[in-house]
């Protein structure tokens, strides 16, 4: 074999201790940066705490930050940031590796994890799947059809599209994705250590949850062919896997929500303003930088700091501008829900955002996980404000649902809505569904269907 070279030309770009800075800045809550500051003030004497300032300086402090942000935002794309070659077509990108904080949307959160490892064709893919999952994280439709579908849709080879519902049926969530309580079930059954126990409660999922549902453990020590004692073990595993795969986000100690950022109403539109008591303001004290330029000797540990305060400032001047605008633009384009309500909620994605604000996704998903905005109908998270268009409708399927829980709210106590009665009142607004699209949102909101709720109310009287 003859030993040859050959150049070859590739961009890439290291993460530097600053970039991972601002990028950890951006994603950091209300509390999380209002005790990273505090810190920042114990620990770096050139850092001091400022009073706030009066507009002027606001607005000079507001165009530094953008300029800055630009500056920040102009990072080759995510697979330069990867430090892979150019020809790459599904290279990952380095910077979403850092954690986002936890968000209340059980998919984001998944995929967060995943995107630790998965690359982002097959995060892509995942991603469809669980846009076909309900809420506790099974198919919403029979498997068979979703793969058709997802293969016919998204072009792809129907096995390729199969292996990636495997990886997460198998993977942080044992379970997601699953067709059924049994697949589920056996899913997180893999994740038990081997043994006669697991043997035989693989085999009672898979072929007798009828005796399970009957707690029958004389049957199924028969139909396993197994002694009680063996038998009382395998129930006892199946017991304590979780009925569901979704993984609830851990609880806290401290649930108060200190909103980042304000918007009221005023002079017939709409204002934004960051919420000033989230943090304190900090700069970099003049008179030490002064004494620093003309001190004598070896001062470069004195340098270090300074430089490290200077990007903290400017990381923190970043944030705040990517949020305020990022805030602005979701208030402008969502002006009908804070005037009407849930049914006004409109279509609204992540790149739209991102285009509106020339920056990328990956920046707007940062800046808006955790961070919550306090308006005239509450104080919630910034991502409640991004919709998912319904199919084939110009309206958000969030706004679907609210119609949903309006007509259910007011049907005649003597005769509930059927599904398909709610999807033909929709279909005269307008808005074309169908009936297990209804089902869906009614099992959302925790509606029973009408048959059980007329059996109630028939109780009731």
């Amino acid at each position: 074999m003859k030993a040859s070279m050959r150049p070859q030309l590739a961009q890439s770009i290291n993460l530097t201790p600053q970039l991972l800075q601002s990028i950890r800045l951006l994603q950091l809550t209300a509390p999380q940066l209002e005790l990273e500051l505090r810190q920042a003030l114990e620990r770096n004497p050139l850092l001091e705490q400022e009073e706030p300032l009066h507009d002027a300086g606001e607005d000079g402090a507001a165009d530094d930050a953008a300029l800055e942000t630009a500056a920040w935002d102009e990072l080759p794309e995510p697979s330069f940031l990867s430090g892979g070659s150019a020809g790459s077509d599904y290279a990952d990108d380095a910077a979403s590796r850092i954690a986002d904080s936890a968000s209340a949307d059980p998919r984001v959160r998944l995929l967060q994890l995943l995107s630790l490892r998965w690359n982002e064709r097959d995060l892509a893919l995942a991603s469809w799947w669980l846009d076909q999952c309900d809420d506790r994280g099974y198919l919403e439709q029979p498997h068979a059809e979703l793969l058709a579908l997802g293969a016919a849709s998204l072009g792809i080879d129907a096995q390729e599209l199969e292996l990636v519902r495997i990886r997460l049926l198998h993977d942080e969530w044992p379970g997601m994705a699953a067709a059924d309580i049994g697949e589920c079930l056996r899913a997180q059954l893999v994740t038990h250590r081997d043994g006669p126990a697991r043997d035989a409660a693989q085999r009672l999922l898979r072929d007798h949850l009828d005796l399970l549902a009957r707690h029958d453990e004389a049957a199924i020590a028969s139909a396993l062919d197994i002694d009680a004692e063996l038998a009382r073990e395998a129930i006892a595993m199946v017991m304590t896997l979780r009925p569901h795969p979704v993984d609830e986000p851990a609880a806290t100690e401290d649930t108060h929500v200190v909103p980042d950022v304000v918007t009221w109403h005023a002079d017939g539109r709409w204002r934004v303003a960051l919420n000033p008591r989230t943090a304190p303001r900090v700069r970099i004290s003049a008179h030490c930088e002064r004494a620093l330029a003309d001190a004598p000797g070896d001062v470069s540990a004195l340098r270090g700091l300074l430089e490290e305060a200077r990007w903290l400032v400017r990381g923190v001047a970043m944030r705040n501008d990517t949020l305020l605008r990022t805030a602005q633009v979701l208030v402008e384009r969502q002006r009908g829900f804070l005037e009407r309500g849930e049914e006004a909620i409109a279509p609204l994605t992540l790149r739209e955002v991102a285009d509106a604000i020339g920056m990328h996704e990956s920046t707007v998903s940062r800046i808006t996980s955790g961070k919550y905005m306090q308006t005239p109908r509450g104080t919630f998270e910034l991502k409640r404000l991004f919709a998912v268009r319904l199919d084939g409708a110009e309206v958000s399927g969030s706004a679907v649902k609210a119609m949903v829980k309006r007509l259910i709210d007011a049907e005649p106590a003597h005769a509930p809505l059927a599904d398909d009665t709610i999807a033909g009142l929709l279909a005269r607004q307008g808005v074309r569904i169908a009936r297990r699209t209804v089902a869906k949102y009614r099992d959302q909101l925790s509606i029973a269907p009408a048959r059980q709720r007329q059996r109630v109310l028939a109780c009731a009287s």
